[in-house]
């Protein structure tokens, strides 16, 4: 049985027939409740389960990077599932069940802050990644201070590593320490900018392949 608040007009809880209502963030919601399906493994389903396992795979080792590049994008609903949402639509490649995330238009950071100028990623030593870019804190809404975001993702080991609150931008370089046995592996490395009062992102940049230890 469902329960009204505020009147016929409020939200109401519970379950009136197929139509589930609740509150989220005090957003009233309503949604219907999907009948059962009699095949729940049709091409269209294991497809789109395909992209949703592969997506949130890669996406799962950086929650608290995410968190942090996306909070200017999620509209009612969180930074992470409105980076799902994105890179279900915009960052997967191929066809099932061999999907693959399109690394180059996977955005692990989106907002309006400027982003990095012609960023370098290379492993100079066993265990660390570094990120090299150009000052551009002239450039627009770019400031001195704002803070590099940096990450590289195993894709041998489904690992993630990052830094949220790195050099200042017109620093131009940051260091990422990675475990030694990364060596070998593939890592693909990200960019991005977060104001100095944490409020404001830049879109990320992805910067290709690194061996993390080569």
């Amino acid at each position: 049985m469902g329960t009204i608040g505020q009147g016929i007009l409020g939200g109401f809880s519970g379950k009136v027939g197929n139509v589930v209502g609740g509150n989220w963030k005090g957003i009233d919601y309503m949604r219907v409740k999907p009948a059962s399906v009699a095949n729940p493994k049709t091409e269209g389903q294991m497809d789109q389960r395909s992209k949703f396992t592969k997506v949130l795979q890669f996406l799962q080792p950086m929650k608290d990077y995410i968190k942090i590049g996306y909070q200017s994008y999620a509209v009612k609903m969180t930074e992470f599932n409105s980076a799902m949402s994105y890179l279900l639509k915009n960052a997967v490649a191929g066809e099932y069940p061999d999907f693959t995330i399109d690394y180059q238009n996977a955005l692990l950071s989106k907002g309006a802050l400027a982003s990095s100028l012609n960023g370098v990623v290379n492993s100079p030593t066993a265990g660390t990644v570094s990120f090299t870019w150009d000052d551009n804190s002239n450039d627009g809404n770019a400031e001195k201070k704002d803070k590099a975001m940096v990450l590289v993702f195993n894709e041998t080991r489904t690992e993630a590593v990052f830094v949220t609150d790195g050099a200042n931008r017109n620093s131009g370089a940051q260091s990422l320490t990675v475990p030694t046995n990364y060596s070998g592996d593939v890592l693909h490395a990200f960019i991005a900018f977060v104001s100095e009062d944490g409020k404001k992102v830049s879109d990320s940049n992805y910067l290709g392949i690194v061996g993390g230890s080569d």
